[in-house]
């Protein structure tokens, strides 16, 4: 367990790694004591900083929502980072690289709440009924922290959320079974990975309902119209200066988004 003191330390310099576009020295390194409430609340620092200064919360994401992906972090559920109004990226937008410390790209599913949602007891049905609509997207993820990282580094580092790209054709929630929406994300003209979002605990919505039970051990409520990413169903895609990612989510259409 971290120190107040030492909580606000690590904030600060994951505002200054983010700031400088260089990552800092792992926080399991420099505080080998650290933990997943150490982590969190060295995000929400971060975040109540961000906030202080005209940003706006609007949604959470939700990773690694695969066991694999649980497997290699150690854990044996997912994580969650905060979703801010200066994220947001427009569809078809260019993106200047250098504005990334170790730029990465995901492909999932958005829902937006039209009713709030408070744990416990939520389950995938509660999320479904609760959601206006899905529309396809793109996270812009990036590590302010240096490689080889532990997942209290990625927790307090906001789960690596850097940017949101949403686009396509938004859905209602059944009308589609949305296990089995797919996407393809390209490169260029190159296919670099595919993937169906059943993948994401066996049914997008299910990451929704963990986000909300984990929240409602202390009393959260995610409220309506929050923007939540559902968890990607691709690994995470390495980004090079002048590419061009486009992701096809086929009958939900497409988005694109390129880094000069």
């Amino acid at each position: 367990m971290m120190s107040p003191a030492d909580r606000q330390k690590a904030a600060s310099a994951l505002r200054t790694a983010e700031e400088t576009r260089k990552p800092m020295e792992q926080l399991s390194k420099t505080w080998p004591d650290i933990d997943f409430d150490d982590a969190y609340a060295i995000q929400d620092l971060v975040i109540k900083d961000k906030v202080a200064k005209g940003a706006k919360i609007i949604g959470y994401k939700i990773g690694l929502t695969s066991k694999a992906m649980q497997a290699s972090s150690q854990i044996n559920e997912p994580d969650y980072g905060h979703l801010l109004d200066t994220m947001l990226v427009p569809d078809g937008a260019t993106v200047k690289h250098a504005d990334y410390c170790a730029p990465r790209l995901e492909i999932e599913l958005v829902f937006v709440l039209n009713k709030s949602l408070k744990g416990p007891g939520i389950g995938m049905m509660d999320v479904m009924r609760a959601t206006e609509y899905i529309v396809p997207s793109m996270e812009l993820v990036d590590a302010r922290v240096q490689n080889p990282r532990k997942i209290f580094d990625t927790v307090a580092d906001n789960a690596a959320a850097a940017g949101l790209v949403i686009g396509g054709r938004p859905i209602k929630p059944f009308d589609f079974d949305l296990r089995w929406v797919g996407g393809a994300l390209y490169r260029n003209a190159d296919i670099e990975e595919t993937g169906l979002a059943l993948g994401v605990m066996g049914h997008p919505a299910n990451g929704i309902a963990w986000l909300a039970n984990r929240f409602g051990r202390h009393s959260i409520e995610i409220p309506a119209g929050q923007v939540l990413l559902s968890g990607s169903f691709i690994r995470a895609i390495w980004i090079n200066k002048g590419d061009t990612l486009h992701a096809d989510f086929g009958p939900l259409g497409s988005l694109a988004v390129q880094y000069v």
